[in-house]
């Protein structure tokens, strides 16, 4: 099937405009107009693409968005899919941070922010509960998650780390967990696709040294790191990230961070876009505006850059990835821990969300909120967040919208 520029453009556009809600939202949506309605894949061609895009560090919508538009029109179907996805979202969350610099600390958009907060709070608990009822099909799943939510949430080790582990336990334990699948064609790597896509990436650094810019170089080695070991999603890595930028580097507080994920969660495409948004904080403490527009850019490079890496080095290899069962019981594993991984995003947010005041135990990083900081009005947004996500199922633009609006009120009846 050859499509013109034109139409791929315009459906793929469609797509990377109504990519709210999330990963599962997101790969609906597609799977909705790109099997069901245009009938471009077939069922089987659709899951198969999902499993690879699973298999990969990264977001797993835009991957298989780019893989579609791959396997539809080669590598300029693949960038202009790829792109369109992330583009609107780049564009509005460049708009809405330069937004929250200037207008961010008013008394009504702080009001504003804690209803969006608050139904944050329960988006994360929903993609805890939708992970967890997939990955924790056995006790040594339900270990793995556990051990995670503990190795961070207690200890504070690092995210690497424990993807890294939990690859390796699932690698070597295949046998027990993974129905085996016979082996087929020996791969070769493609070479020139890696070079072509791994000097895109590295362009930036070269870039960077040679101007000897060293805080936006800290930048792309930083969310570089993170488009390597983002399994799982942009939650998977969040409280990684947090940790990172605020603890280590200083470049924002932890409200900041709290406020990205916020307004991340109200743009099309991607969650992991919440690492421009923080990008782009960090680098206006350092330059203003030309130093916020840089690292912003910076970070949407080398987090997006690797995804058309893996997708054309990998896609045409499909079949036999997925005939390789230590590849996928690694995947298993690796799944099972980031639902405690998330776990530990869910306690972190909602605590730094529901308290005034959240201190530490000694050396270990285990949160301790004061419990008579309590903020009562965080508390009710988060209820009533609850209750139209959970209960009524209504959107998250529509629920975004009406938290906000109710985050207003409060403060206009003195309970903010």
């Amino acid at each position: 099937m050859t499509l013109s520029l034109g139409t791929l453009i315009q459906v793929f556009g469609r797509i990377g405009l109504l990519s709210f809600g999330g990963p599962a939202a997101q790969i609906a949506l597609m799977h909705d107009i790109l099997v069901t309605k245009e009938k471009w894949l077939t069922e089987d061609q659709f899951l198969r693409a999902l499993s690879l895009c699973m298999l990969l560090p990264g977001p797993e919508a835009m991957q298989l968005c780019t893989y579609a538009g791959w396997r539809l029109r080669g590598v300029t179907g693949g960038i202009i899919a790829g792109g369109l996805f992330v583009l609107p979202g780049a564009l509005v969350i460049f708009g809405l941070a330069f937004l929250y610099l200037h207008f961010g600390n008013l008394p009504a958009v702080q009001a504003a922010f804690l209803g969006i907060k608050a139904t944050v709070i329960v988006v994360v608990i929903q993609a805890l509960l939708r992970l967890g009822s997939k990955a924790l099909s056995g006790p040594s799943a339900w270990a793995l998650a556990g051990l995670a939510f503990v190795s961070l949430f207690v200890f504070g080790v690092a995210f690497p780390v424990i993807i890294i582990a939990s690859a390796l336990f699932g690698a070597l334990t295949y046998r027990d967990q993974a129905t085996s699948v016979p082996e087929t064609v020996q791969m070769s790597w493609p070479l020139r696709t890696i070079a072509v896509w791994g000097g895109l990436w590295a362009l930036p650094f070269v870039i960077l040294l040679a101007l000897e810019q060293d805080f936006l170089l800290q930048i792309a080695t930083f969310f570089s790191k993170l488009a390597v070991v983002t399994f799982g999603g942009a939650y998977a890595v969040l409280a990684y990230m947090t940790q990172q930028v605020v603890q280590d580097f200083g470049w924002i507080t932890t409200g900041e961070m709290i406020d990205a994920l916020g307004l991340a969660e109200t743009t099309p495409g991607p969650l992991i876009l919440v690492t421009q948004f923080v990008a782009i904080l960090a680098g206006h403490g350092q330059g203003a505006v030309p130093g916020a527009l840089m690292a912003g850019g910076i970070a949407l490079w080398v987090t997006f850059v690797p995804c058309f890496l893996w997708i054309f080095v990998a896609g045409p290899f499909l079949d036999q990835l997925a005939a390789r069962p230590r590849l996928s019981s690694s995947l298993e594993a690796i799944t099972a821990a980031v639902v405690g991984v998330i776990l530990n995003l869910s306690v972190w947010f909602a605590l730094h969300v529901l308290f005034f005041e959240v201190g530490s135990h000694g050396t270990l990083s285990l949160p301790i909120p004061d419990v008579f900081s309590v903020d009562a009005a965080a508390l009710l947004l988060t209820i009533g967040a609850a209750v139209l996500l959970l209960g009524f199922k209504l959107g998250l633009p529509l629920t975004l919208a009406v938290m906000a609006a109710s985050g207003l009120a409060l403060q206009m009846v003195g309970l903010s």
